[in-house]
């Protein structure tokens, strides 16, 4: 029987989010390398958020 290696693959993440890193500590608190006003953002910029999608499209007719 061949043995089984155990290797740390690095998995493949966009460019802006290199060397994010989250944990969870014994209480349950989740820490991460990055602070959340960044994280937003990127999901604000690279996320399409179907619940808001009429959204900006009402606004945009109400304006004209």
């Amino acid at each position: 029987m061949a043995k089984n290696s155990k290797k740390k693959d690095i998995p493949r993440v966009n460019e802006e989010l290199e060397g994010f890193k989250m944990n969870i500590n014994s209480f349950g608190e989740i820490s991460s390398s990055f602070s959340i006003d960044k994280i937003n953002a990127f999901l604000n910029k690279n996320v399409d958020d179907k619940k808001l999608r009429d959204r900006e499209e009402d606004i945009d007719e109400k304006k004209k």
